[in-house]
């Protein structure tokens, strides 16, 4: 069994946490708000932000029998770069208010789910990463174009405020590909262990990033109400 079906044999259920998260099933049934979607574009921001970061920490980390990810790794360092601009163009087209998503503080799950991958790099072993890549990436393949399709229909907002999540949903369909290859030649067990337990701690993080969305854009909401009242 190569180590990408293991990875989805042994990830099975906590996938099933993150896609099961309400915010996910009411957003493809078409119940969101634009409050919403930019609530999950700041938190996007602010671990996409970090991409960049963490794989030249993977890089500068990478044990000599590892060079050969050098090549791929710095690929997918420079597709990635640029990406947290795409987010905070996204929040502004959408009608939010880029300067204070720039400027907010993560919220907690999704503090943790970055915390957790630098752990895993700088404490643990760098190779772990690549289960974070799975799961982001995976994830936005299998949700990122319906998703994008379903609020813009329902919110009617203007194609420009969708770059990062229909930009990403193509782009990973090759990434996932050359994860793939990757994980394929990953042939010892500590490296195949430390994939799967990233990915298994990054799918339950970020499940709580997306339970924790409807709190936070109420809490947005909460907020607003309170200054027009002032």
């Amino acid at each position: 069994m190569t180590l990408h079906e293991q990875l989805a044999r042994e990830t099975a259920a906590d996938r099933n946490f993150l896609l099961s998260a309400p915010v996910i099933q009411r957003c493809l049934a078409g119940e969101v708000t634009r409050e919403l979607y930019v609530s999950f574009l700041t938190q996007a921001w602010h671990h996409v932000r970090h991409t960049v970061p963490l794989l030249m920490a993977v890089g500068s980390r990478l044990p000599a029998r590892h060079a050969w990810l050098l090549d791929p790794v710095l690929h997918y360092l420079e597709e990635e770069a640029g990406h947290d601009e795409w987010v905070l163009n996204d929040i502004e087209a959408a009608g939010g208010d880029r300067a204070a998503a720039a400027a907010s503080r993560p919220g907690v799950a999704t503090e943790a789910m970055i915390a957790y991958a630098y752990d895993t790099v700088m404490r643990g072993n760098p190779i772990g990463f690549f289960g974070m890549v799975h799961v982001l990436e995976g994830t936005s393949v299998s949700l990122a174009l319906t998703a994008a399709d379903r609020i813009q229909s329902t919110l009617a907002l203007p194609t420009r405020a969708f770059t990062y999540l229909r930009s990403h949903g193509e782009l990973d369909k090759e990434h996932v590909n050359d994860l793939a290859q990757i994980l394929d030649r990953l042939d010892r067990n500590e490296d195949r262990e430390a994939v799967i337990r990233c990915a298994r701690g990054i799918y339950w993080l970020y499940g709580h990033v997306f339970r924790s969305l409807e709190t936070g854009a109420a809490a947005a909401l909460m907020a607003e109400s309170h200054r027009r009242i002032a």
